[in-house]
């Protein structure tokens, strides 16, 4: 562990822009023009506001190029029996990702994107380009990082958001696997948003009604730990690797004024972090979905983010923000493709000559 004596190391600074506003704007008014009823596409029309705004430009392009990062990392607190799968099971799927054998591997190819596994803090003894250390600590009882430690992680996961821009990355998604890292993501919820954690405790991966408990008491121990704690000093103590580096990774995306669309529970979590880290930095992000986590929602509320899909998935692995991508495709095609009323000719007129509200008379 690092001497608390010692300096503090050297954080990332987020430097966050808002969105392009008139480019948001110029996306609503052409929504009105549109060969539609006002407001007949419902959310798609908000989402295409959201990626002109991003992109600051109307109408808004499609993605080019779509990139999801899977954040791997085991956690220590796996060993309070917290999850219906053993830590080996992490190092197996960051193979089976790497493969391309998984269930975003599939998700990724209908919705065209790209798929990068990053071993953050795996279990194993395989050299790793951005490894932080081997599995973070039980949060339970000792602290997941050392303040090096966070301070690496949160540099490794902005410098990945710059890497995959630099690359030509248009939107962003983040996935998480590891054994243990919902109890962690829980952890940091209930410390953002006051809550008690018999309220925020799920299922993760399927426990049954004693790993809830234990995973309720390992959590209860760890928020005990980090309780008034900073942002920074909660990833050191109650996180863990793979949740500092996306919390790099998502607001320095957000710096990078690059949308993202996230995940489930522990990306949420992470963005929760972020949020505090580099205020503003939500104004770039989507949700994907909501999982049934009861941590997610918490947190979903927290960020003001309406998830775009509500399909009961709990898998993680970047899965649902995945899912929502083709969605986020439609509106970004429709508000690009579709003729307006006056290019098609389209009469706006009502019985009567007034006029549909919403929309203008045709030439």
């Amino acid at each position: 562990m690092t001497d608390s004596s010692s300096p503090e190391p050297a954080l990332p600074e987020f430097a966050i822009t808002a969105p392009d506003a008139a480019a948001a704007d110029a996306a609503r008014a052409r929504q009105s023009q549109l060969t539609k009823p006002a407001g007949a596409l419902g959310r798609l029309e908000e989402l295409s506001v959201w990626v002109a705004g991003c992109q600051g430009q109307c109408p808004p392009r499609q993605f080019e190029r779509a990139r999801v990062l899977v954040f791997a990392a085991d956690h220590g607190v796996a060993a309070a029996g917290v999850s219906a799968y053993p830590s080996e099971v992490t190092a197996q799927m960051v193979a089976n990702i790497g493969a391309g054998g998984a269930a975003i591997n599939a998700l990724a190819d209908i919705a065209g994107a790209g798929v990068r596994v990053i071993d953050v803090a795996v279990d194993t003894d395989a050299d790793a380009p951005h490894r932080i250390r081997r599995s973070s600590g039980n949060i339970a009882v000792e602290d997941a990082l050392t303040r090096d430690e966070t301070a690496a992680a949160l540099a490794a996961g902005a410098a990945l958001a710059d890497e995959e821009v630099d690359s030509g990355a248009d939107l962003l998604i983040a996935g998480d696997m590891g054994i243990g890292n919902t109890t962690a993501a829980t952890v940091l919820v209930a410390a953002l948003t006051k809550t008690e954690p018999v309220a925020v405790v799920g299922r993760g991966t399927g426990i049954d009604d004693e790993g809830w408990i234990r995973k309720t008491a390992a959590v209860r121990d760890a928020l005990y730990r980090a309780k008034g704690a900073d942002p920074v000093a909660l990833l050191r103590i109650a996180g863990g690797a793979d949740l500092a580096a996306m919390a790099g990774f998502l607001a320095q995306a957000a710096a990078r004024r690059t949308p993202v669309l996230l995940d489930g529970l522990v990306v949420t979590a992470a963005a929760l972090v972020a949020e505090r880290l580099a205020p503003g930095a939500r104004d770039w992000w989507q949700a994907g979905h909501r999982s049934p986590e009861p941590a997610h929602t918490r947190a979903l509320t927290a960020l003001l983010l309406e998830p775009i899909l509500d399909l009961g998935m709990r898998l993680g692995e970047g899965t649902g923000a995945t899912v929502a991508l083709p969605v986020l495709r439609g509106a970004v095609q429709t508000c690009a493709a579709m003729a307006t009323f006056a290019e098609a000719a389209v009469s706006t007129e009502l019985p009567g000559g007034d006029v549909e509200p919403g929309t203008r008379r045709s030439r």
